[in-house]
């Protein structure tokens, strides 16, 4: 299972992003586990400015908006 954190302050685009990383999961048949993390000070140790960013093994994979769907299924692979 692959585990991906949404981090932001649970604005309506960090909602949106980890709902279309879950949704694209599921068409794909993926299993994932999505966390939100809002804790500033957990954002900060990512070195992330601009949020909503999402981190898959520790590591931001993206920062600063909403990604787009075929961004995300790139995240599957």
């Amino acid at each position: 299972m692959k585990v991906f954190k949404v981090l932001g302050s649970g604005c309506a685009n960090c909602v949106n992003t980890a709902k279309l990383i879950e949704n694209e999961a599921r068409e794909a048949g993926i299993d994932v586990q999505v966390e939100k993390v809002t804790d500033m000070e957990a954002i900060m140790n990512y070195g992330v400015m601009s949020t909503p960013a999402v981190v898959v093994d520790e590591q931001v994979i993206h920062a600063g908006g909403v990604p787009t769907l075929e961004k995300i299924k790139t995240w599957f692979n």
